[in-house]
């Protein structure tokens, strides 16, 4: 009523009908613009969800305690996407300070040590920390506090005396992050946050060292894929505990495990655990990593400050005593010490040399020795003949991966197929050994050097226009022009690369 009462003394009635209309029209121009620029974030508001947190000795940290909802809404986006695409322009992810701003920290304080039902462990850490992060190929969780890992639910519980919600989040734990075909054959795991040790499972087996939880499943049956997606990020993420680390597997392939247990050795002082098996074990760790660290989409890379391809092609000559540090040294005058080694790598079902003792005989004329040998799963064996050799020829396939044995300076030459296999090569194999020292040739062949011109018309869509089948996918261009496809070398015109092979070793 006094609002009123000076209201109509002050103005006339002309004059409070235009503040009253003027009022409105301002309110909603408000509403509107509210409304129009926060439209995105409405379900729910991210910053509603942030709190502050600090441990005793630890810096003040914005932690998020929703769901990682940015996590989710780029697996949805790139679920249908498949990493095997001939064309691929467009990267997961386009800047890293977004893959910054979605990282979930969860840091709490006051920590509660094990009951004594749990057990007579080590005294745990008093800081119960869980730092998730997002990389391009992969995500990872590395904790520190009570931690459990239940295989009947596959959740990593993180015991926090905290007054907090529980917090949780989905991770695979195998390094190829955005590949669906991949992620779909590795078991999912939760990493939850719980305050209340009564809900959670009672320790059977404790562990005083760090662990770290990884998967076997995946691509790991190809050669390739169980270096560039295991154990290379498995190399970067175990090797600061200098033995001292605990392996969890989940999806166990025993085989696998025989395959590079000299590897594993290496990188672990301890017999792996499979924490698949469901027979009421229960394993606890103060300090654990979920998951493996790889950093980009690059394939047999490592992107770290604290570590290199170089430091880790010296790690594998340890683990398999290989002797040869360097490719041999051709003077420039053209005289030879000592002949180089010429590895053929030859394969029985697809992409083989047709004519390979032809490419034996012109390059032992050129002045090679020449060595013919098919990868397999003796990694010993292997290692010590890719080893012993300065230059390496082979189709494009998995059996290149073994060039991470070679000596520094060796000179790869990978055969490249016919039909556009151009950007997976330079990808798997080109780009690599950039980073390892070795040298790189390629030699594309030619529609005349392909079998595929004697299973198919001169007219058809496979030898004149590869971009449809392309265009059909990874599976359909791999079925034909990986599948089905030999080489027959044309020994003039591929002569002049053996020849600048050469100039290399002397350069």
């Amino acid at each position: 009523m006094m609002y009123q009462s000076l209201l109509s003394r002050s103005f006339s009635k002309h004059e409070q009908k235009r503040l009253k209309y003027g009022g409105f029209f301002t309110f909603f121009l408000i509403s509107f613009s509210f409304f129009t620029i926060f439209k995105p974030y409405l379900a729910p508001l991210p910053f509603l969800h942030l709190r502050l947190s600090i441990g005793d000795g630890q810096k003040l940290r914005i932690v998020d305690d929703t769901n990682n909802s940015y996590e989710q809404t780029m697996s949805r986006e790139i679920a249908n996407k498949s990493e095997e695409t001939i064309n691929k322009s467009q990267p997961l992810f386009k800047d890293a300070e977004i893959i910054m701003k979605s990282t979930l920290m969860v840091n709490h304080s006051n920590f509660a040590p094990p009951t004594a039902d749990d057990g007579d462990m080590e005294k745990r850490s008093e800081l119960t920390e869980a730092v998730c992060k997002l990389m391009e190929r992969s995500d990872f969780c590395e904790i520190k506090g009570d931690i459990r890992i239940d295989a009947n639910s596959s959740t990593v519980f993180i015991i926090s005396s905290a007054n907090s919600t529980t917090t949780q989040w989905s991770i695979r734990p195998y390094a190829r992050k955005g590949d669906s075909a991949a992620m779909r054959r590795t078991r999912e795991w939760s990493v939850k946050l719980v305050n209340d040790q009564r809900n959670t499972p009672k320790c059977t087996h404790n562990h005083n060292v760090p662990a770290v939880l990884f998967s076997l499943g995946g691509y790991s049956g190809n050669h390739f894929h169980a270096f560039t997606d295991i154990i290379v990020p498995l190399y970067s993420t175990a090797r600061p505990f200098n033995g001292k680390v605990q392996f969890l597997v989940t999806d166990k392939q025993p085989w696998w495990i025989a395959k590079f247990k000299t590897i594993l050795k290496a990188l672990s002082r301890y017999d792996i655990i499979d924490v698949d098996n469901r027979d009421e074990n229960v394993h606890c760790f103060s300090s654990i990593t979920v998951g493996l660290k790889r950093k980009s989409s690059k394939e047999l890379t490592i992107e770290a400050a604290e570590s290199s391809m170089k430091e880790f092609m010296r790690f594998l000559r340890s683990c398999y005593s290989l002797r040869k540090k360097r490719a041999i040294k051709i003077l420039r005058n053209g005289i030879m010490k000592k002949k180089p080694r010429l590895l053929i790598i030859s394969r029985k079902k697809s992409r083989a040399f047709s004519n390979v003792d032809e490419i034996g005989r012109m390059g032992k004329r050129l002045g090679y020795k020449v060595v013919v040998d098919e990868p397999d799963g003796n990694i010993s064996r292997s290692a010590q003949v890719m080893n012993s050799c300065d230059v390496v020829l082979g189709v494009h396939g998995a059996g290149l991966t073994n060039m991470l044995f070679l000596p520094e300076n060796a000179v790869l030459i990978q055969v490249v197929p016919f039909g556009g296999a151009e950007w997976v090569s330079k990808t798997f194999f080109e780009d690599p050994s950039k980073a390892m020292k070795i040298r790189y040739l390629e030699y594309k062949i030619s529609i005349q050097e392909s079998s595929l011109i004697h299973q198919y018309p001169s007219d058809h869509v496979v030898l004149s226009n590869p971009s449809v089948v392309q265009k059909q996918g990874w599976e359909a261009f791999k079925s034909i022009y990986f599948d089905k496809q030999n080489v027959e070398i044309d020994l003039n015109r591929f002569r002049p690369t053996l020849i600048k092979a050469l100039e290399l070793l002397g350069s």
